[in-house]
């Protein structure tokens, strides 16, 4: 086969290949950059087309016969998207979703397909099942992770399993290589940089990581390539609770601090999570009396951004009818609200998606961080209100950049809600102080509030301290989980 240059393969006028559109300057740079290299982490701002441009370069790679066989290892809720762009940018080459029962999966992995997409936890749990691991007897010409911060924890089976896969190309697409630490870039630059000579620990906080981070990263802001991106404001707005809310929470607080206290030498980081997200789920609605400051600003203020044919995103961490994305369903109901959680199938998460978009009739869409903070291009919205706090600037970048992102014609405004006199102004104004130390260190970087507060300052957010350590017991961190049916508890 007569070889072609790459020019003439590339999104353009000119191209020997059928592209259904073309690609700014930034992008062509970047699928350059994918196809010449064999480890790379691509960390573009949120909204720049990592996806299109990995595509374009996984078919050109093809088309080049480089590559035979590709593995794109990507969020649940996205892996149909990931088909979907596929079939647009490169529909000769045959996709496959590893997905549904065991014996389903099975034959999946064998079947005689140029890129098999998987979810995270399904390829976790084939590679767990050891012998008859399909994914990882195969060699892979590529494995591609979207949203690799899902691996950022370095000793999760997650993570481990899939530095074990055998792969000729290690690519990596996030924007946010750092969320809490140097370990989260450490872990991830452990799966790109594959087969390298050197062990987990020179990935320490040296700077021998940084420079082989800046070997290995490709990162460019919105700021930097989209000049005529409309620009994002960010309004954060100062509630005080009405009289009955305000009841709920102190009685809440008053009662927990007292548990707490009663609880000595036995207290756990768990019994301060606990609390801290039943005070979180009070900032949002008082569940006896539906009293809620902030449902009622959401409601007056889309009222009149209705009236002025605009739309809006809500994100709320929690799901449920009492205090998140149901009970502002249930607020909004005279804007035909549209909701999307983890909870729903993926059937019926792509169809509230298509009616968003095509019907302008519903003037909100509802969703759970979890589900709706990734992957989704939802620039028929222009503002966005975050009902409660992650705690994690990143991930609500992620979720606000549902819509501020290429195609959006409408300057973007986001509203974050602060309860005054509450945990949430506590949280907030601690993170505020940390966040600056990261800032020096990475251009994007977020925090975790179970793993960047200490237990001195979570139990310093109720006036408590920790009790001695003398032979004392060991806090280990526990996972996030509110047993009141939220998809994340303290995020």
């Amino acid at each position: 086969m007569l070889a072609l240059p790459l020019d003439s393969l590339l999104p353009g006028p000119e191209a020997t290949l059928d592209w259904p559109s073309g690609l700014l300057p930034f992008q062509h740079d970047g699928v350059r950059a994918l196809i010449a290299s064999e480890r790379m982490l691509l960390a573009d701002d949120m909204g720049l087309g990592k996806t299109v441009q990995a595509i374009a370069a996984i078919r050109i790679l093809f088309t080049q016969r480089t590559i035979s066989s590709v593995l794109i290892v990507a969020p649940a809720a996205i892996v149909r998207q990931w088909q979907r762009e596929f079939r647009r940018w490169a529909p000769e080459l045959r996709t496959l979703i590893v997905h549904g029962p065991a014996h389903d999966r099975a034959w999946q992995w064998n079947a005689h397909v140029h890129v098999t997409i998987v979810s995270y936890d399904t390829l976790r749990t084939d590679l767990s099942s050891g012998a008859a691991s399909a994914p990882g007897r195969k060699l892979w010409d590529l494995v591609l992770l979207d949203e690799a911060q899902r691996i950022k924890n370095n000793d999760t089976a997650t993570s481990i399993l899939l530095k074990r896969l055998d792969r000729r190309r290690s690519w990596a697409l996030t924007g946010t290589p750092l969320e809490n630490d140097l370990d989260d870039l450490a872990s991830i630059l452990e799966f790109v940089d594959h087969g390298a000579a050197s062990s987990r620990s020179s990935f320490s906080r040296t700077e021998a990581l940084l420079q082989r981070h800046r070997d290995l990263q490709l990162r460019r802001r919105k700021v930097d390539v989209l000049p005529q991106l409309p620009p994002k404001q960010i309004i954060e707005i100062p509630l005080v609770l009405g009289p009955m809310q305000q009841a709920a929470y102190r009685r809440a607080e008053d009662e927990g601090i007292v548990q707490l206290r009663k609880r000595g030498t036995t207290v756990r980081v768990t019994h301060v999570l606990e609390l801290i997200t039943r005070l979180k789920q009070i900032c949002n609605v008082d569940p006896r009396t539906g009293e809620s400051a902030k449902l009622r600003d959401i409601g007056e203020r889309l009222t009149t951004l209705a009236a002025q044919n605009h739309r809006a995103l809500i994100f709320s961490q929690y799901t449920d009818d009492t205090f998140g994305v149901g009970a502002v369903a249930n607020v909004l109901k005279e804007h035909r609200p549209l909701t999307y959680t983890g909870a729903m199938t993926s059937a019926a998460r792509d169809q509230v998606i298509a009616a968003f978009r095509s019907n302008p009739s519903h003037q909100a869409l509802i969703l759970s961080v979890r589900a709706g903070g990734v992957g989704l291009n939802l620039q028929e919205a222009s503002y966005v209100f975050h009902l409660d706090r992650w705690w994690n600037p990143a991930v609500e970048r992620q979720a606000e950049d549902r819509t501020h992102r290429m195609g959006q014609a409408a300057h973007v405004t986001v509203f974050k809600y602060v309860c005054e006199d509450t945990i949430e102004e506590r949280i907030r104004n601690i993170l505020r102080e940390k966040q600056k130390l990261y800032d020096d260190v990475i251009d994007d970087v977020s925090l975790d509030l179970a793993a960047r507060l200490s237990e001195d300052e979570l139990l310093g957010l109720f006036g408590l301290s920790s009790p001695p350590r003398g032979g004392a017991r060991k806090t280990s961190r526990p996972p996030l989980v509110d047993s009141t049916g939220a998809e994340a508890a303290v995020g």
